[in-house]
């Protein structure tokens, strides 16, 4: 269903906020609401400025902000489950809940008649608890996934369960449909990768050592020679095998074996010329009397390893001994993978090709392990559909659970061998008569003229080019953003003009536009922040999920600083909002600061939790319902308006100054957190009523206080 086919009106009066006239006074061009985003409605602007003056009652350090979204759509919605398998762009395939924005997966891209498998990377990542639907296969593939989770059909997208009664049509799944990709069958179910037990490492090493090893024994006037060796182009199967060896006590030298040529690759061998050495091995590799499937295993990824090939179509098995090409079938029999047995050629070299199309090969590579990463890409193959995989049954589990969604390049993702889709301040809410608690989430304002009213605004004579910061108060790099597409303009709208500029996000979208920030930073001076207030912890991650529910994770946003720093690039952290009595410990801070130095942070902002009228009510409310005996101790830090009581904030510097300074994160980043807390010094002398409307347009919604271009204040609320 195209976004542009989603525009709604409000005739029936379904739609509460269409009718407001703060909406209809921003330029509402129209309202879209979408199944691709559940539960959230963007309300599509023409903007009459993007540059946005800070007031001076502010007291920010910067004057001028740009915030193409007004409320966020960080939430998560299309999700499966963590246990659910990722196919990786080597092949390989890994729990859901281990991948992590910036790794290289699987996708698939439209290419003249057919869809192509092709590499992508992961832009983001988020974790939510949803209703489950359990999505079972004829094949045997069981998926886990929420309600709006969508797959691809031979009939095109659907989405697991329609919508609730009352709430529209979409297509969803059925039983008279089949979905794309090869499934992985029961492995699926049951995935957790052979164990590399001593069978296994015994069945590797016979395939391997039988298939392409050496092994030499002779008796000369002189003595009796002993030796083994092992010569490979691939050094992990070569360090798996020495790996294996010295695992049974076997020690192996590694050496150059042949240097590389004009038309041949360089070869590295391991040898060893112990007679006890040799004699171990010669045991190691006799055939088993009675094989284990684990043995089988090993066996398969041995000899796939040693003599195995696989073009991405066909993948084959050859050897000229019929003991070997005997046992590959057998042991592709007890796993349950499809073969074939081809005739010798003229010089005796016989073939076992498996059979089944991709679902097969797929299957032996998820039940053998094989180690050689250029034998397992999938890169550039068609998808072609030849696993039985037409739905059997959609079950509404009845409960909710753990979800993880990511967001692609290219938009899809592998899931359990079948293609899937993926994703894409609250007191600014109140001018356009929506509320900051529930609409900030679900009422998503869009500028989707902001690139182009800013370049118009920064060609003008009276521009005098200061700096400009965005995420002042809502994230740029938000979900919506993977969808609307305006950070690049807005980018090259700054550095055309010559104007500096400093981003703040929890978003790792950000990485889509590392290579045009790279180009601009060599004609202006750009800053990039990134919010992070909770440690890498399984403590901090639990709490970062309940407070900052849909928003990347504390290693996601750990790897995003990484990835700004190399790319040339310095990233400011802002560590807030700290939250009394949550995140304010030795220990939090400690870890948190040290992960910061180990991602690289070139300087670190250090700030409370500010709660402004809005974001105060939202906030208070949460922490009653999952805090209730701190409800006391916020209402004495809190009781005189917005900001932390000026003990508490002392307390608070005394206790991470040293910690700063002993990283080396310093300087001006502690002068910065000091001015901070001198302006709410001087805002405590007045209450919240003092105010005028709009004195805060240049701060986010939890409002922790200023910083500087590349520390400046936040994201999108978190509360």
């Amino acid at each position: 269903m195209r976004w542009h086919g989603q525009a709604i009106s409000n005739d029936d009066g379904a739609l509460p906020g269409l009718e407001l006239p703060g909406l209809r006074t921003a330029g509402l061009l129209r309202t879209v609401r979408s199944p691709e985003f559940a539960g959230v409605t963007f309300h599509e602007v023409l903007a009459k400025s993007a540059l946005s003056k800070v007031p001076a009652a502010s007291q920010m350090p910067f004057r001028w902000t740009v915030n193409p979204y007004r409320g966020c759509s960080h939430a998560c919605t299309y999700c499966v489950d963590p246990s659910t398998l990722v196919l990786m762009a080597d092949g390989r395939q890994k729990p859901i809940r281990h991948v992590v924005a910036g790794d290289r997966i699987v996708g698939t891209r439209r290419e003249g008649a057919y869809r192509r498998f092709v590499e992508t990377e992961v832009l983001a990542r988020r974790a939510s608890t949803k209703d489950a639907y359990r999505i079972t296969l004829e094949d045997g593939t069981e998926i886990v996934a929420s309600g709006d989770h969508r797959f691809l059909t031979e009939r095109g997208w659907k989405y697991v369960a329609p919508l609730p009664k009352g709430e529209g049509q979409r297509p969803y799944l059925t039983t008279n449909n089949r979905l794309q990709g090869f499934g992985l069958g029961m492995v699926a179910a049951a995935y957790t990768a052979p164990p590399e037990t001593t069978d296994y490492r015994q069945g590797y090493l016979t395939g391997m050592i039988r298939g392409d090893g050496m092994l030499f024994e002779k008796t000369y006037p002189n003595g009796r020679i002993t030796m083994f060796r092992l010569a490979l182009v691939d050094q992990e199967a070569l360090t798996r095998s020495q790996s294996y060896l010295a695992a049974a006590g076997i020690a192996t030298n590694r050496r150059p074996f042949s240097a590389a040529t004009s038309t041949r690759q360089a070869i590295d061998g391991i040898f060893t010329s112990k007679r006890a050495n040799v004699a171990a091995i010669r045991a190691m590799i006799e055939w088993p009397s009675e094989p284990t499937r684990e043995w089988h295993a090993g066996f398969l990824a041995g000899i796939f390893d040693a003599e195995g090939s696989c073009d991405g179509r066909i993948l084959r098995i050859s050897s000229s001994d019929e003991r070997m090409l005997t046992m590959t079938t057998d042991s592709l029999g007890v796993l349950g993978v499809p073969s074939v047995r081809e005739p010798a050629n003229g010089i005796g070299v016989a073939t076992v090709r498996v059979v089944g199309g991709l679902s097969s090969r797929r299957r032996f590579f998820a039940l053998t392990n094989p180690v050689i990463t250029r034998k397992l890409r999938i890169i550039g193959s068609a998808v072609k559909t030849s696993a039985p995989l037409r739905i059997v049954a959609v079950e509404n589990l009845g409960s909710k659970t753990e979800m993880v969604d990511i967001t692609t390049g290219t938009g899809d993702f592998i899931a359990n061998g079948v293609i899937s889709h993926n994703c894409f301040a609250r007191p600014t809410h109140e001018y356009l008569d929506l509320d900051a608690g529930h609409d900030f989430d679900s009422q998503v304002v869009v500028k989707v003229n902001a690139d182009e009213v800013l370049r118009a605004e920064l060609t003008k004579r009276s521009w005098t080019h200061e700096a400009v910061a965005l995420g002042t108060n809502t994230d740029p790099y938000q979900r919506a953003e993977g969808r609307y597409r305006l950070m690049p303009g807005i980018i090259q709208a700054l550095a055309d003009s010559g104007t500096p500029f400093s981003i703040l996000t929890k978003g790792t979208l950000l990485r889509r536009d590392l290579p045009l920030l790279v180009r601009a930073a060599e004609r202006v001076d750009i800053g990039l922040g990134v919010s992070l207030a909770f440690a890498d912890t399984p403590a901090g991650k639990e709490l970062q999920q309940t407070v900052e529910p849909g928003t990347p994770t504390p290693r996601a946003r750990l790897d995003l600083i990484r990835a700004i720093r190399a790319a040339g690039l310095p990233c400011g952290v802002m560590v807030a909002p700290v939250l009394p009595w949550l995140t304010d410990s030795l220990a939090h801070l400690e870890q948190l600061l040290d992960d910061l130095v180990d991602a690289g942070a070139t300087g670190v902002t250090v700030l409370p939790l500010h709660l402004r009228p809005g974001a105060r009510e939202w906030y208070l409310d949460w922490l009653g319902r999952t805090h209730p005996h701190l409800v006391e101790g916020y209402g004495r830090v809190y009781a005189r308006g917005a900001y932390a009581h000026r003990g508490y904030r002392d307390w608070l510097w005394e206790r991470v100054r040293p910690l700063i300074a002993e990283r080396g994160l310093g300087g001006a980043a502690m002068h910065r957190a000091r001015a901070a807390g001198a302006r709410a010094d001087a805002a405590d002398q007045h209450t919240e009523g003092d105010y005028p409307r709009g004195a805060f347009t240049g701060v986010r919604a939890d409002g922790v206080g200023a910083a500087s271009l590349g520390d400046d204040v936040g994201s999108e609320t978190l509360f």
